[in-house]
């Protein structure tokens, strides 16, 4: 039974729909040339979704020096598990030359494909875009991904227990990763609560499985300048705690703990997270290209990609906790796996 009528709810688009054959999505997408790029270009191949914060992040130094090696996510899908999207706006609605930017939905509240946002939930609309928007010249980081849209909580800021909503969400992942080329998670929400262990809930074995399968999953920090714990499910083992840098600074700030994996630089960690989420991606292909050996760095490629972040990223003292933390340089990591004899 749904939550609220359907009627009521903000419509879905009706030409949306789950179309592509199983093990086709990547390999379509990657006979075809990138939108906005060409070889050797030196030039940004559009505007930034955020110049400040992809400046520090060195994305946009990223995109024009390897502009010639890399594809920017194409081929790869991130699933967005957040409270709903309204796939009427016009961010979501584009069509890049391999297909429709977003390609799959699922609502595991309700159990059906329709993720539209019910009241209170509001913010999963535009958390794809800092990772993954291609919308008219303005880009994301990865942007020419794929995008799946999951609501699996009725509101980001939690006010309740919906770890069983959220572990459907993150089976539907675990399920349709293969089909749709899934390779990162951004699980947006937040208890905003300072915590210093794990939660154990229904998403552990989740989290797990999806850790050995080689998907990526991160979740934010939180946004309460708490410095002695962090949120749920970022907490969690198999899930990388995203903190935040203020751009340009180098300076922690929001919540953080030695349970955070890396500081990312934005104004919230909600986009820290999405940031971190999309520079996955970019490692990812990256590593491929290369044919870089990342066993070396950890045990599944998730883990070995967050050690390049850390070992590559700037050292952050913080002043309040006395913690050191590392900050993403996705250049840096880039350069890192592209080195000659690595």
């Amino acid at each position: 039974m749904k939550s609220i009528p359907r009627n009521n709810r903000t419509p879905a688009d009706p030409s949306r729909r789950e179309f592509l054959i199983e093990g086709t999505v990547a390999a379509f997408a990657a006979a075809l040339p990138a939108p906005g790029m060409k070889e050797g270009d030196a030039n940004l191949p559009g505007e930034p979704y955020n110049a400040e914060q992809f400046e520090s992040m060195r994305v946009t130094d990223t995109w024009k020096k390897y502009a010639d090696k890399l594809t920017w996510g194409k081929g790869q899908c991130l699933a967005v598990l957040d409270d709903g999207c309204d796939l009427i706006v016009p961010q979501w609605k584009v069509v890049l030359p391999w297909g429709r930017k977003e390609i799959a939905t699922h609502d595991s509240i309700d159990g059906d494909d329709d993720p539209s946002p019910v009241p209170p939930g509001y913010h999963g609309t535009t958390m794809g875009y800092p990772s993954s928007l291609n919308f008219e010249g303005t880009l994301g980081i990865a942007f020419n991904n794929y995008v799946a849209h999951v609501r699996c909580v009725s509101v980001v800021h939690l006010r309740k227990d919906e770890s069983k909503t959220m572990a459907a969400g993150l089976q539907w992942v675990i399920d349709h990763h293969r089909h749709y080329n899934i390779t990162t998670v951004n699980l947006s929400p937040v208890d905003d609560q300072r915590h210093r262990e794990p939660v154990p809930t229904g998403i552990d074995e989740k989290l797990e499985a999806l850790r050995k399968l080689g998907v990526w999953v991160s979740a934010p920090c939180g946004n309460n300048h708490y410095a002695d714990g962090i949120s749920w499910p970022a907490c969690q083992p198999c899930c990388f705690a995203i903190g935040a840098t203020v751009p340009l600074e180098h300076q922690v700030h929001l919540d953080r703990f030695s349970t955070t994996a890396l500081l990312v630089a934005a104004t919230a960690t909600s986009s820290s997270n999405g940031h971190a989420a999309g520079c996955s991606m970019i490692l990812r292909e990256a590593i491929e290209k290369a044919d870089y050996d990342w066993k070396r760095d950890g045990a599944t490629l998730p883990d070995a990609m967050m050690a390049i972040f850390q070992k590559t990223g700037h050292v952050i003292t913080d002043p309040q906790s006395g913690l050191t933390f590392r900050e993403l340089d996705l250049l840096a990591a880039v350069d890192h796996v592209f080195a000659p004899g690595r």
